[in-house]
């Protein structure tokens, strides 16, 4: 049980966000850009990131809302579950690789983030600007992890909430829905009946 009151039919991040929307502005923007803003990563890429250090730090909305996400942009279902067991047998390119061990160490703390780590991140092809941004895209899902866990929110157990949760950052990425979040409201009520 949340230890605020939340909107009941937006559980995890979203009912937060939904909760202060004078904070959820500056974190979307930034998510949006960082996640879905022009890169050398991909999206799935980075939703890759954000996997790796959710399931790190064992928050599990984050962990299944950014599964499903990754696991539609890449297209399988196979390589984040792969990635959270051994991110050297993840089927990914040696660059992300180096990057998703980077990413590892953030979540531990950031001063765990060793130079032999970004050395061999360079030595695989990954630039500076990449590497800045899986710091700061595994220091942000830091900050989102501790959010959703530290205030308690809800957790879905059934797995077609994240798939549709997943399908819905891939549409429309990290910004607020233009209508709001209304419509899930309805779909709970008509669940519960």
């Amino acid at each position: 049980m949340p230890h605020i009151p939340l909107p009941e039919h937006l559980p995890g991040i979203t009912g937060l966000l939904e909760y202060n929307k004078e904070t959820a502005a500056p974190i979307r923007e930034l998510t949006q850009f960082l996640l879905r803003g022009e890169s050398t990563l991909t999206p799935g890429e980075r939703e890759l990131i954000a996997t790796i250090v959710s399931h790190n730090n064992a928050c599990k909305f984050c962990t299944a809302a950014h599964t499903a996400a990754a696991d539609l942009l890449i297209g399988n279902t196979e390589t984040c579950e792969i990635m959270k067991q051994d991110i050297d047998a993840a089927p990914v390119s040696d660059k992300m690789k180096a990057l998703l061990k980077i990413a590892k160490q953030v979540q531990v703390l950031g001063k765990a983030v060793t130079k032999e780590a970004i050395a061999d991140a360079k030595s695989h092809g990954a630039t500076d600007i990449e590497i800045h941004d899986t710091v700061l895209i595994a220091a942000l899902f830091c900050l989102y992890n501790r959010y959703v866990d530290g205030m308690a929110t809800v957790a879905p157990s059934n797995p077609e909430f994240y798939q549709g949760l997943g399908q819905r950052l891939v549409d429309n990425g990290y910004n607020r829905l233009a209508n709001g979040y209304d419509h899930l409201k309805h779909q709970q009520q008509q669940q519960q009946q």
